[in-house]
């Protein structure tokens, strides 16, 4: 059995070969080493993006490829109250899972337990991370979780072995025995300093840590930090006292924050001493990912004040790469360097370190001037084709790569996905093309639209809400059919709920009003296809044709032109093409029709862009009257016009509607691209032909008409939106 293949990063390589080896000293995809371009004073780089772009996947990628080979930490922030167990992601191969920390204490053990085995002991940090993580007495659960947090750092400092589990129990068992006795001093009359609730634990956690080792280094260190306030003429214990504010919260937790981060520099630059500087010994990487989460700023907020003050004694070279979803409000970070991945790249024959200050010079004593933002972007077609180089050649769609871009816009996630799922059929000696990709499976047997849709939009309840809110044309609709299918939820407005979690997830900027609630064009296709592939049956109000009659029946009772072609795409939704071509025919020829041409060209072109009913469901675009009772996707052949015999009710500008009404709802398609597309070209070519032969049938809108004729196709082959002629001069 051959070894497990690791995934690869496609368009990542400005960063992941260039700048990072530019800050470790270590080229990324080989075993040797590289000169370090930075100095002494190393920037913090925040790799920005939406869901999917992958953040995540970078850090990944430096954890397999710099793991073993310098200290690396790698924690993944969560929530506050988010159950950590389900954010582990395991490890691919030969790398590291991101260990997840949920408050800034939390982020600092994790990292103390990645690079405590490299690095050695930390005698200052060490204690201060005990000293504020008590719990209060008769608090299982909070003594439970605390103990597990001591337990990894105990085993990985050396101070105690055994498994995770065991030693929790034994710290748990030592603490409590230490407390009861303390307890029974009290009770012998014996003075015992305890302030609140959590001093007793406290007191009996450093009292164990310190039979495991001496305290007195981290004693003095933390008393020469603090002041002792007036009038008091003992010198409380400096461990305690440090505790003790940590508990009171506001000020006194963010100075007691940013002492454990001084501490975590000072001791870090001190362990890289002389021996280290001459073997040329490689800084550690911490990898921090979802940095946007409030641990992870304040992680970061403080490491780069400690870094922006001139006064400091000891300068760190720590690697430090951080993720973060959406961008960077210019407000919050002022002086920090924007730099694209391009920019990464050395000039061809220039000085690599006068590539390093082109990125990055601190300019200022703000602490943001300490950093790198790189928003990471979509890839581009070139990375997809070299995704599916992994298949046979003969197995694919010439065009497959440039469709696929195409449908997710280089969106790394879902790009992925897809690829993969293209080479799993591949695989099985099956061919593909571009209007397969939504309807693949991937290896594990899985729809991709299911899969994609479960990683991109990880709330079920609202997944649930938008794979059905999403066929609606606006907030207002989308509000009447959440409550016609009575979506219940702890929000007053379900569908406003929904748009907001996407706004969260920084899929959109704000809650459209006007507008069909998802925006993003690849998670609306995702949306929709998942929607049509888990419709049931017909009967169920919840099934496709369901909702796209209520939805019908919503707009029919506006009177407005908008309201009647959204009415008639929803017919259309549903495989009802002879009730839209029959609407449109009898605007065609009717009086009104002689005042503008514009409403039935918009009418016209917003029924094209409706979405094909589930294959096999009732409704028949070819015939609603032969007889069928399952809709089959036969729209190149109606258009072309193949099935004129059925069609001998309708006059010739009825056929002609009919005809062109097809060609158009067929270029809508996401793969229906005139340039990778015999069919979309041939389409496009019958769009221009059906408009020139309705202009010559028609008195008033014949120059109109015309204009469309020429200008449609053109904008059909541009994937562009159809223009609309003014009706002026008709």
């Amino acid at each position: 059995m051959g070894k497990p293949q690791t995934p690869l990063l496609y368009g990542r390589d400005p960063l992941v070969g260039s700048l990072i080896p530019s800050l470790t000293g270590l080229a990324y995809d080989e075993r040797a080493r590289r000169k370090r371009e930075f100095g002494d004073d190393v920037p913090v780089i925040l790799l920005t993006g939406q869901h999917g772009l992958g953040r995540s996947a970078v850090l990944d990628g430096l954890a397999r490829h710099y793991h073993k080979r310098l200290p690396l930490a790698h924690v993944r922030v969560v929530v506050p109250g988010e159950s950590t167990a389900v954010r582990v992601v395991p490890a691919q191969p030969g790398g590291v899972p991101a260990a997840p920390a949920a408050d800034f204490v939390q982020v600092l053990e994790r990292i103390v337990c990645a690079l405590a085995p490299g690095l050695g002991l930390f005698p200052v940090l060490l204690p201060g991370l005990f000293a504020v993580s008590g719990w209060f007495l008769g608090d299982a659960d909070g003594r439970d979780a605390i103990c597990a947090r001591h337990a990894r750092l105990l085993i990985a400092c050396g101070l105690l072995a055994g498994g995770e589990r065991d030693v929790a129990r034994q710290w748990s068992e030592r603490v409590e025995a230490s407390v009861a006795e303390a307890a029974g001093a009290v009770a012998a009359g014996i003075e015992v300093e305890d302030d609140d609730g959590s001093q007793p634990v406290t007191a009996a956690i450093l009292r164990e840590l310190q039979s495991l080792r001496g305290l007195a280094p981290a004693r003095n260190w933390y008393g020469q930090r603090h002041t002792t306030p007036d009038g008091v003429t003992t010198k409380p214990d400096a461990l305690l006292e440090l505790g003790r504010r940590f508990h009171r919260g506001g000020d006194y937790r963010h100075a007691v924050e940013n002492t454990l981060m001084a501490a975590f520099l000072e001791e870090v630059a001190a362990a890289y001493g002389l021996v280290r500087h001459l073997n040329r010994e490689p800084w550690p990487l911490i990898l921090l990912d979802e940095a946007h989460a409030p641990a992870g700023q304040r992680f970061l907020n403080l490491l780069l004040e400690h870094r922006a003050t001139s006064q400091r004694r000891h300068r760190d070279r720590i690697t430090v790469v951080a993720t973060r979803l959406g961008d960077v409000p210019q407000g919050e970070a002022p002086q920090a360097v924007r730099r694209e991945l391009a920019d990464l790249l050395p000039a061809v024959g220039g000085a690599r370190r006068k590539q390093a200050a082109a990125i990055w010079q601190r300019t200022g004593h703000d602490p943001s001037a300490g950093l790198v933002v790189v928003p990471l972007t979509p890839l581009g077609r070139d990375d997809v084709l070299s995704m599916l180089d992994r298949a046979s050649v003969r197995l694919l769609h010439p065009h497959l790569a440039s469709a696929l871009h195409s449908l997710t816009g280089g969106h790394p996630a879902a790009s992925t996905v897809l690829c993969d799922a293209v080479v799993h059929a591949a695989g099985q000696n099956r061919t593909v093309t571009p209007r397969d990709l939504l309807d693949l499976p991937t290896a594990q047997g899985r729809p991709v639209t299911q899969v994609l849709l479960e990683d991109l939009l990880p709330d079920r309840r609202q997944r649930d809400r938008l794979l059905v809110l999403c066929l609606a044309r606006d907030n207002a609709t989308a509000e009447a059919l959440a409550e016609d299918l009575g979506l219940d939820g702890p929000e007053q407005l379900p569908a406003n709920a929904a748009a907001q979690y996407l706004v969260e997830r920084q899929w959109q900027q704000s809650v459209p009003v006007d507008e069909p609630l998802v925006e993003n064009r690849l998670l609306q296709s995702l949306l929709v296809h998942e929607a049509r592939r888990t419709s049931p049956h017909p009967d169920d109000p919840h099934s496709w044709h369901q909702i796209h009659g209520f939805l019908h029946q919503h707009h029919r009772q506006r009177s407005d032109t908008a309201s009647e072609a959204a009415a008639l795409r929803h017919s259309l939704a549903t495989g009802n093409a002879a009730k839209v071509v029959e609407m449109l025919t009898d605007e065609f020829v009717a009086e009104e029709a002689e005042q503008s041409v514009e409403p039935w060209l918009i009418c016209l072109r917003h029924c094209a862009t409706a979405p094909t009913p589930p294959s096999g469901s009732a409704g028949s675009a070819v015939n609603p009257q032969d007889g069928t009772d399952g809709w089959s996707d036969r729209r190149v052949e109606i258009a072309l016009g193949e099935h004129a015999a059925r069609y001998t009710h309708l006059d010739e500008a009825g056929r002609s509607i009919n005809r062109l009404l097809h060609a158009l709802w067929y270029l809508s398609e996401p793969y229906a691209d005139a340039a990778i597309d015999p069919d979309a070209e041939t389409l496009c070519q019958a769009v221009g032909d059906e408009l020139g032969f309705l202009s010559r049938r028609h008195r008033t809108w014949y120059a109109a008409l015309g204009r469309a004729a020429r200008d449609w196709p053109v904008a059909a082959r541009r994937r562009q939106v159809l223009p609309v002629p003014a009706s002026e001069g008709s």
